[in-house]
């Protein structure tokens, strides 16, 4: 099916609709752009639902070009039939593709390979006929034997030519196929500890969990325990229901073959199909628990853009600390510095009064009613302390804790740097603190999505893929909250549809 029906149908739009939504985006239109100003022609589809018809519209042509790449070097090498074209052009999946590729792609030395040099293969052709007598097999194998001085006798022969059957019917699509299903269904994700301290992965020590249930955090933990050597991870399933599946399609009857093409399956399963499908399965597992974490990176994201803004107001920003104490800096309704300075409230120093000093020095100079505090180190210990010194001295102004994601990764940016030259890295962070309950979004979109930290395991996640996802989130949110012109920073106007970054 053309890649237009299957978008038109799989989103319900109209023919036109689809095709001219592919032409805003083949011309390079932004889908912000798109959802805002070509609503006529995209029957006012919103801006998540064109993102995500835009990544399946990727999806589809990659697929296409994959089809197109398999069937030429298949014709490359004179192999492409008119049926197996026709099978390459009705593959719905990478995987099934690449099954019907797998018999023709380009493999390094095998021992199927060897054997077929040795001229083994007319006894795999023989044994798959599957005589009633053992002495034409024996005949032949002795044969072969005698003609090739690397063939040491029957039983060398015979192990060739099994080797060649497992190799070809592990590359058999329908048996890649079927079996792929049997593990995804019924397969079991196992991990055992390598190491005597486990370290964060104690839980992992001895696990398993079915495939079909297995949540994608626990995919990603695993991964990244395997990957520092914490776990051994694999995939298994009881031997005998794959091998039934292989011997169904070897043995069709009772015959002098019968135990060289059994063995034929138990070795075609455990050398060849299982190591190679639980390496496709696991990739696919990944795929699926990456996509998760995206959504849920996207919508933490997407909550701390959107939070409302609390605009009029003075604020004070304190960045928490221990000893390299509290970082203050006061702003003006308009985000500008007023005041910095550094207070010492908690251990080791523990300075309250020289801090409540300071703190209500401040607050009184530039009228201040807001306080943010951020929510990273020493928080617990620096709320705490406001608290008390609001109830003391019977103070109005109000504090919230505030998320700190991001801050240090901003105040140590060339952005942070250009912004506040005159300032310390500690003390930008202090102003970034402020400046979020004035404004989470217009503060925000100063720091790379990625950095702000807003879910698990982003550093186990392909990191264009969660870029791409984490930029269109934030287009999305300054896109539909709107910016103001005059007061809007260039890192602001870089994300407004019809702007951009050159023109911000």
């Amino acid at each position: 099916m053309a890649i237009d029906k299957i978008l038109q149908a799989e989103f319900s739009v109209e023919d036109r609709q689809i095709e001219q939504i592919i032409s805003l985006i083949d011309a390079g239109n932004t889908i912000p752009f798109i959802a805002r100003y070509r609503k006529e022609q995209t029957g006012n589809l919103d801006d998540q639902v064109l993102r995500r018809l835009a990544e399946r519209l990727a999806s589809l042509r990659a697929l296409h070009e994959r089809r197109s790449e398999v069937k030429r070097l298949i014709e490359e090498q004179g192999f492409l039939t008119a049926e197996l074209a026709g099978a390459i052009d009705q593959a719905a999946t990478r995987s099934e593709i690449d099954d019907l590729y797998r018999p023709y792609r380009p493999k390094r030395r095998t021992r199927a390979m060897i054997a077929r040099e040795r001229g083994l293969q007319p006894l795999a052709d023989l044994l798959l006929t599957q005589p009633d007598q053992d002495t034409v097999l024996n005949q032949l194998a002795d044969q072969l034997a005698a003609g090739h001085m690397e063939i040491a006798d029957r039983e060398t022969a015979f192990a060739g030519a099994m080797d060649i059957l497992a190799e070809s019917i592990s590359d058999d699509a329908w048996i890649r196929r079927r079996l792929r299903h049997m593990l995804m269904q019924e397969g079991v994700i196992v991990s055992r500890g390598k190491a005597k301290d486990l370290s964060v992965y104690e839980m992992y020590g001895s696990f398993q969990e079915p495939v079909q249930r297995i949540a994608g955090h626990r995919v990603l933990a695993l991964n990244r325990g395997e990957r520092e050597k914490y776990l051994a991870v694999s995939l298994t399933i009881p031997q005998e229901q794959p091998e039934s599946v292989l011997r169904s399609r070897l043995v069709t009857r009772s015959s002098a073959a019968q135990n060289w093409l059994e063995q034929v399956a138990a070795d075609a399963w455990k050398r060849l199909l299982l190591p190679s499908l639980e390496s496709e399965i696991r990739n696919t597992l990944t795929e699926q628990a990456e996509d998760q974490a995206i959504d849920v990176f996207a919508a933490n994201l997407r909550s701390l853009l959107l939070q409302p803004p609390v605009r009029g107001h003075r604020v004070l920003g304190i960045d928490p600390g221990y000893r390299t104490g509290c970082k203050l800096a006061v702003i003006d309704a308009t985000g500008r510095v007023l005041e910095t300075g550094v207070i010492y409230p908690t251990p080791p120093h523990s300075r309250t009064v020289d801090a409540e000093k300071e703190i209500l020095g401040l607050l009184n100079r530039h009228q201040v009613d807001l306080m943010a505090i951020g929510n990273g180190t020493a928080s617990r210990e620096t709320e705490r302390f406001v608290h008390d010194l609001v109830q003391k001295n019977k103070i109005e102004a109000r504090w919230f804790v505030v998320s700190e994601a991001g801050a240090s990764v901003y105040s140590a940016s060339e952005l942070g740097a250009a912004e506040f030259p005159e300032y310390d890295v500690s003390l930008r962070s202090a102003v970034s603190i402020a400046r979020r309950l004035q404004d989470p979004l217009a503060e925000l979109v100063k720091i790379e999505p990625r950095s702000i930290g807003v879910g698990q395991y982003q550093h186990d996640i392909n990191p264009k893929k969660l870029d791409e996802a984490l930029k269109g989130v934030v287009e999305d949110c300054v896109n539909n909250v709107g910016v103001d012109l005059n007061t809007a920073s260039p890192s602001l106007l870089a994300y407004v549809a019809g702007v951009g970054p050159v023109l911000a």
